[in-house]
């Protein structure tokens, strides 16, 4: 299996944390745990981000969480993504990854467009209520210290509810490492194209930290295109690597001027996937739980490839890894990449629909107080953006 050794350019500094190539995987719910963020940095370079952890959940030390929040040995650079509405509970949870040498880096996610979350005022619904980022944003910097402290948002709730110039600025007057634009708004989910004329916008609006951008970053060329045509200064890459953990080495390259990329076989897809499985196992110290975690990632990793719906339904019902091992040998090991049907668009796209806010959320950008009670049931174990 690859691992990348290039050195590229141009390098990211995200406060003292220096990169070797300006890209990070983006906080994926279920899916950036260690395992798969281990298997990522086999392949190529970057700042791999933890799947967002709930701040609440990380103040009472809930046993799940605290399993989340460690990281393996070999991760050198320990990320971790919270997501929170209070500022008391977000300064909190972050002097505890602080004090408890825990993380190295620590995002905020202000990107969420799941309902449960924006319903009660969470996620990518939280910036419209100016006063209340503001509050969060500098608690968790100042709890931070010399820890880079990012945030990581969308456009706004709708086009016609943006928040992200303000809320650019905002965290950008408050101290924060960086800001990462995700091109869309919250009603849109994943849908349609990412805006990147926004991530322009902001990386002209913002100019004293670095500006990444988030969305349709499908390849390696797609990440050079956007860093080209926005002046942003990296790239977060999220659904684009599911099943693809080797995207990174392809970035990795591209950023080195190298035109080099992974077109794997079914063989080496095969161990890759086989090699998730057995990451997974390790993760959860389960062996029947990482084979069943790894059963979602099936369709990413054999996209396009010729494997048969009956290998594919008992790829998604395996149980162990000797009956993997089986499963794997059945393949036809001698197929070669497969060209454009492995590529492209990955995960589930959605629709546009209007976004679940609480009743009067946007009849103003401060924060009512009979609006404060409800917020905290926003703090729900998910993730996007």
């Amino acid at each position: 299996m690859p691992t990348s050794t290039i050195n590229p350019s141009p390098a990211l500094s995200i406060g003292p944390l220096a990169l070797d190539v300006p890209v990070i995987l983006a906080p994926m719910a279920g899916i950036t745990n260690t395992a798969f963020r281990r298997l990522c940095r086999e392949y190529g370079a970057g700042l791999y981000v933890s799947e967002m952890i709930t701040a609440r959940a990380l103040v009472e030390r809930t046993p799940e969480t605290m399993r989340l929040i460690t990281h393996h040995p070999s991760e050198t650079v320990r990320s971790i993504q919270l997501y929170g509405v209070d500022p008391y509970t977000i300064a909190e949870s972050v002097r505890i990854l602080v004090g408890e040498d825990r993380a190295d880096h620590i995002d905020l996610n202000f990107g969420c467009p799941v309902p449960k979350v924006t319903r009660k005022g969470g996620g990518a619904a939280l910036p419209w209520k100016a006063t209340l980022f503001e509050r969060i944003v500098s608690a968790a910097v100042t709890a931070a210290g010399d820890v880079p402290l990012t945030v990581k948002m969308r456009k706004g709730i709708d086009e016609d509810h943006l928040t992200y110039l303000d809320a650019g600025a905002a965290a950008e007057q408050a101290g924060v490492a960086s800001i990462a634009l995700h091109g869309r708004t919250a009603s849109q989910h994943y849908s349609g194209q990412a805006d990147w004329d926004a991530i322009a916008r902001l990386k002209q609006h913002v100019t004293s930290v670095p500006v990444l951008g988030n969305g349709d970053i499908w390849s390696a060329e797609d990440a050079l295109r956007m860093m080209a045509e926005t002046g942003c200064d990296g790239v977060v890459v999220g659904r684009g690597c599911l099943g693809r953990p080797w995207l990174f080495g392809d970035l990795a390259a591209a950023f080195s001027g190298s035109d080099t990329r992974f077109r794997p076989g079914l063989s080496e897809v095969a161990a890759a996937f086989r090699r998730h499985a057995e990451l997974l196992s390790e993760f959860f110290e389960s062996e029947e739980r990482g084979c069943r975690d790894v059963r979602k990632h099936v369709a990413w990793y054999f996209k396009g490839y010729p494997v048969g719906g009956g290998l594919r339904t008992q790829l998604a019902t395996v149980e162990s890894l000797d009956q993997l091992d089986e499963l794997l040998a059945g393949l036809d090991h001698s197929q070669p990449y497969p060209g454009d049907g492995a590529e492209g668009p990955r995960g589930r796209a959605g629709h546009p629909k209007r976004t679940a806010l609480p009743e009067g959320w946007l009849d103003s950008r401060e924060l009512a107080e009979d609006e404060r009670c409800g917020l905290t049931e926003g703090e729900g174990d998910t993730s996007g953006g």
